[in-house]
């Protein structure tokens, strides 16, 4: 029942699971050097995520736990322009052989500046390429000051993911 969470290194997975977790924002600097796991209940059900790091060393265990789990999010870094089509890439292969799989596409840092909007993600992820036969979803993120609650797209992207785990039980 584990929801896999990957992405490149410092697109923000880390501050993304522990806003989701405790509903207040919490910054996090160091990257994840392995796995990082979390448990989050709703009044529905208890979701397990799995953070996979992002680094280049990392990346071959990605595929390992794809065919384990309920649902992938995919974390990407809204102003890392330069790196979007190594994320591309790195999804698309992902994915190319579970064509069941439900995605859910966090386009992180959407508060930051110059950082691409909701459809510059789609086109640079080209998401419409990945066929119909999935669920998939793209939600724009942030996490803003540390301490502060949660935005209202973070909560969101909370309740797609609960709703989703529901369904594929």
């Amino acid at each position: 029942k584990q929801i896999l969470v990957l992405g490149l290194d410092g697109a923000g997975k880390t501050s993304i699971l522990h806003s989701l977790a405790t509903n207040h924002v919490k910054r996090s600097v160091a990257p994840t050097e392995g796995f990082n796991a979390i448990c989050i209940n709703t009044e529905e059900s208890q979701m397990e995520f799995l953070e996979i790091g992002g680094s280049e060393s990392l990346r071959s265990y990605w595929k390992m736990y794809l065919p384990k789990v309920l649902l992938l999010v995919y974390v990407v870094d809204s102003a890392d322009h330069a790196r979007l089509p190594m994320a591309k890439q790195l999804l698309h292969q992902l994915i190319q052989n579970n064509s069941t799989l439900p995605v859910v596409v966090l386009a992180n840092k959407q508060d930051l500046e110059g950082a691409y909007c909701i459809t510059d993600i789609h086109d640079a992820l080209a998401l419409s390429d990945i066929g119909d036969k999935r669920k998939m979803f793209l939600i724009g993120t942030h996490v803003a000051e540390d301490g502060s609650e949660i935005s209202s797209s973070m909560q969101d992207a909370k309740e797609l993911i609960g709703q989703l785990v529901l369904e594929t039980q």
